[in-house]
Parts: structure tokens; sequence; C-alpha cells
């Protein structure tokens, strides 16, 4: 059953949607035209947001909006040639590590809203997707 999910999560991430755990499901921003110099800044920068956001009071985003960051990290990792572990090493490892600095909290977390507005700018979206779209 997980292969399935594993297959069902891959082609809605190539097809350019990403699905929640919660059954949510976005659009994705084009990230075709992205430098790997430029879709390495911004896979770091996704990770970083979502750890904090996740894990800092006050900071915390919507359902739409996660799907929306860890979609684009899922699609980032794929153009970049990621599998999970490296994906997790390079970005995520380095992005729970914040949590030790008393400072990333208030550093990072009032980058999430501009960063998702960002992802909207490049054709993502926060608002959640009907089956038929």
């Amino acid at each position: 059953m997980h292969a399935l999910t594993a297959l069902a999560g891959a082609l809605a991430v190539m097809a350019g949607t990403a699905l929640a755990d919660g059954g949510v499901t976005v659009q994705l921003p084009d990230v075709s035209e992205l430098s790997t110099d430029e879709a390495k800044a911004l896979i770091a920068e996704l990770a970083n947001v979502n750890v904090i956001t996740s894990n800092c009071p006050g900071f915390e985003i919507s359902n739409g909006e996660w799907t929306l960051i860890t979609g684009t990290g899922d699609k980032l990792a794929a153009k970049l040639g990621l599998d999970a572990t490296a994906y997790d090493r390079n970005y995520y490892g380095p992005a729970f590590k914040l949590l030790d600095d008393p400072g990333a909290c208030d550093r990072i977390g009032p980058t999430a809203k501009p960063l998702i507005q960002r992802l909207v700018e490049m054709g993502g979206g926060t608002t959640p997707l009907t089956q038929s779209q």
C-alpha cells in the first residue's frame, strides 16, 4: 500500500499538484526555468520555513500553504535528482538544526508568508483543488 501511495504522490508532483496527508491538493509553481543554483537556494529556504512553521508558535500556516511548500520542495528535489535520503540529509537535516538556535523562529518565521506569496506568483496556489481540477 505504501508503494501505491508513493506512486500516486510522485504522479501528482509530476502533474504539478501536491497532495497532503490530509487530502489537500494544491497547484504547484512552475520551477522548470530555475537554474540549479536557484533551485538549491529555494529548496533550502522551503525546508527551513517548513521546519520553523511546523515547530514555532505564532508562525503556523494553513494546510494549503504547507502543501504548497512541501510539494514545491518535492518537485525541486526531483528536478535536482535527489532521492529521499539525500533530500533529508542535505536540506531537512540543516533545517532541523535551526531549532537549536533560540533566534531561528523569530528570524525565519516572518519569511514564510513572503515565500508563499512568491510561490503563488510562480503559478502555485494554496486553495485546495477539487478532484476534477
